[in-house]
């Protein structure tokens, strides 16, 4: 089941990589701006389909209970047990949604931009928002 998941990420990798080619897209025009916006885009991405609420729908089929009750466990057995690994762990589906958005900015640059920028701005809100509560916090103290 691993394997199969495994090659189906690198399968998509390689077939992004070769229509990219025959589109004539260069991958190597992106910037270390590219990567740290990819970077944080990522993040936020990642983080909203392994927990929150909104994508709960999508972690469902694959999780024992209630998606979103706060203890998210994969049910057991065969390829929907690693497919529920995979979207609730932020570190796992964050290798995808890396890939994912990489290949759209490359596929589809103004959409690709358009989304990780927007997914960029989300995850920065996400740190602001943090940071502000701590200070609020700390100066109610």
């Amino acid at each position: 089941m691993y394997a199969a998941i495994t090659g189906v990420f690198a399968g998509g990798l390689a077939g992004a990589g070769g229509l990219a080619r025959l589109l004539g897209r260069n991958p190597a025009c992106q910037t270390p701006l590219d990567l740290a916006v990819l970077s944080l885009a990522s993040f936020k991405a990642a983080r909203t389909l392994a927990g929150d609420e909104v994508t709960s729908f999508l972690r469902q089929p694959f999780v024992r209970g209630q998606a979103h009750s706060g203890d998210e466990e994969p049910v057991e057995g065969g390829m929907h047990q690693a497919i529920g690994e995979l979207v609730t762990c932020s570190r796992c589906v964050g290798t995808w949604t890396a890939a994912g958005l990489a290949t759209t900015q490359i596929l589809a640059p103004r959409f690709g931009r358009l989304l990780t920028w927007s997914l960029a701005a989300a995850g920065a809100n996400d740190f602001l928002q943090a940071a502000f509560s701590a200070a609020t916090s700390k100066a109610n103290d």
